[in-house]
């Protein structure tokens, strides 16, 4: 059986100086015992029965997780509930938990990818809620306090915030009754309420920086998952994503792993991405640039989508085979407002039309944020520059 307690809001529920707060709390919750039990008594419980228990954050939510065998369904609710419904937050466990939080902050700022794509949505968000970072900084980290955490859990844990998704072999009746039993206690609260959302524009950072590789990504805004342009938004950047790897890494082999994506667990929003690293920045941007123009101006073509939507379904359906993946699919299409889009997905997929994936692509795509790390004097600002959308009836004609 597999439960997810999602909370709302995340970014949303804190303030920049505070980011990382909500990851912190949850993690000394989960991981720093209850208050019936010390964090060894509750680790003991749990490995007794084989049953796990964890957290997540994002940019729009954050949840807590519980998966078990049906046989021990009993206790693991319990140990569950009480996570929770009543935290121990200790003083000596917070700082254990938050020094471990800190030195991951710090490794992951070390690494490359991980500060371009925070770097990136630090200055495609500015001002933004998701120019924060779920799991903080070492700085931010640092200064938050056992009564930051405390409290802000104790705001953001009320039945207006949070729901819960249970997948596996229970009853409606049982749950009913195990839910109001271990959560009557818990107040009304407020849900967060989300920010305007915000246009990127076409523009580009550079952050000098004397390393071996460069780093490149690209951000555009994007609809939402759940919304009627979602799912051509995401199939265009699957095949965008195929037309990368072709172009970059196959024929020129300009890099490793390049990659487009669309960020369909982020809602109030949402966006999609473009990515390379590379030793020369200067033509990998160029072939970048020449994708995403050629796409605008000529289009996807059938065969990519007949075969994209081939394959992603597959993909999708694999990835749902567990308890725990549907227990997610269904909490992240409830955050973006309905979870019964998830009984439609394969429908919504099946009736895109190349104009769906072709008319989504080119109203987004020239408006394009990119971030780049790396040497400086290898690029300079005019290869950043937009595509444009060439006039109805021309072509785009080979270069020479």
């Amino acid at each position: 059986i597999s439960a997810r307690f999602c909370i709302n809001g995340s970014t949303a529920n804190y303030s920049k100086a505070l980011e990382g707060v909500e990851s912190l709390a949850l993690s000394v919750a989960v991981d720093g015992g209850t208050e019936k039990m010390n964090k060894t008594e509750f680790a003991t419980a749990l490995e007794k029965i084989g049953t796990t228990i964890g957290s997540s954050t994002s940019y729009d939510y954050a949840e807590i997780n519980m998966s078990c065998v049906k046989d021990y369904w009993d206790q693991s609710w319990k140990l569950f509930a009480d996570v929770i419904a009543s935290p121990r937050f200790e003083a000596k466990e917070f700082e254990l938990i938050k020094a471990q939080a800190v030195a991951q902050a710090k490794q992951a700022e070390s690494n490359p990818d991980e500060h371009l794509r925070n770097r990136s949505m630090e200055t495609a968000f500015a001002n933004h809620n998701y120019a924060k970072r779920p799991r903080g900084t070492s700085e931010s980290l640092e200064k938050i306090t056992l009564e930051n955490i405390t409290s802000h859990f104790r705001s953001v844990i009320g039945k207006r915030n949070c729901f819960l998704v249970v997948v596996g072999n229970v009853s409606e009746a049982d749950l009913k009754q195990r839910v109001t039993a271990a959560f009557a206690s818990l107040t009304e609260g407020k849900k967060s309420l989300a920010e305007p959302r915000l246009e990127l524009k076409p523009d580009a950072t550079v952050e000098n920086r004397d390393i071996p590789t460069n780093y490149i990504r690209g951000i555009m805004s994007a609809p939402s998952v759940n919304e009627k342009e979602g799912v051509p938004m995401m199939l265009a950047m699957a095949i965008m994503r195929d037309r990368f790897f072709v172009e970059l890494r196959t024929k020129r082999s300009l890099t490793y792993a390049p990659s487009a994506g669309f960020a369909s667990s982020v809602f109030n929003n949402p966006y999609a991405t473009f990515y390379a690293s590379s030793t020369d920045p200067k033509q990998t941007l160029q072939v970048m640039i020449e994708q995403i123009n050629e796409v605008k101006n000529q289009g996807f073509k059938e065969k990519e989508l007949k075969d994209m939507k081939e394959t992603y379904l597959t993909g999708h359906f694999l990835g749902l085979e567990t308890n725990d993946s549907q227990t997610m699919s269904l909490g992240l299409a409830e955050i973006g407002g309905d979870w019964r889009k998830t009984e439609t997905f394969m429908t919504d997929v099946e009736k895109t039309s190349i104009q769906d994936i072709n008319n989504v692509f080119k109203k987004y795509a020239s408006s394009i944020h990119w971030m780049y790390l790396g040497k400086e004097s290898a690029v300079t600002r005019d290869d950043f520059k937009q595509p444009q959308i060439l006039p109805a009836g021309e072509k785009v004609l080979p270069k020479k």
